[in-house]
């Protein structure tokens, strides 16, 4: 993981979208539920900090992915930029979008119970069903 000063920088695909991630991330994951692999068409690598951390200019459009979660994405070129809980002090963005090296690591594999079956996780990361 960098460390707590490090800053990472991401924009979306036009660039209408940017942000920095004032401690570069706390937690690195890659979700494999239906609604992420349906949303980036495969599964859905993130860093989480708190909301805090973030800088955001531009203007995100955000979509009640569930009655618990909603997900932000650009309104001009649709790139899925981040995804926050009703109830968490924390966001998740997209790993994706970050320009430049990260220097972050997978640390765990979320909803493998739901991933698609032409692939195999198999990078010996952890595991959570659910």
């Amino acid at each position: 993981m960098p460390s707590k000063t490090e800053m990472l920088r991401g924009s979306c695909n036009c660039k209408g979208v940017t942000f920095t991630v004032k401690d570069g991330g706390q937690s690195v994951s890659a979700c494999h539920c239906t609604q992420c692999r349906k949303q980036s068409g495969h599964h859905w690598a993130s860093g989480y900090t708190d909301v805090s951390n973030f800088e955001i200019t531009g203007d995100v459009r955000w979509f009640d992915a569930s009655a618990t979660a909603k997900r932000g994405f650009c309104p001009t070129c649709g790139c899925f930029l981040f995804w926050k809980s009703n109830t968490e002090d924390g966001m998740s963005f997209s790993l994706g979008v970050i320009d430049g090296p990260t220097g972050l690591e997978m640390q765990k594999h979320i909803f493998v119970a739901d991933k698609g079956d032409y692939y195999t996780i198999a990078d010996g990361v952890s595991q959570r069903e659910q």
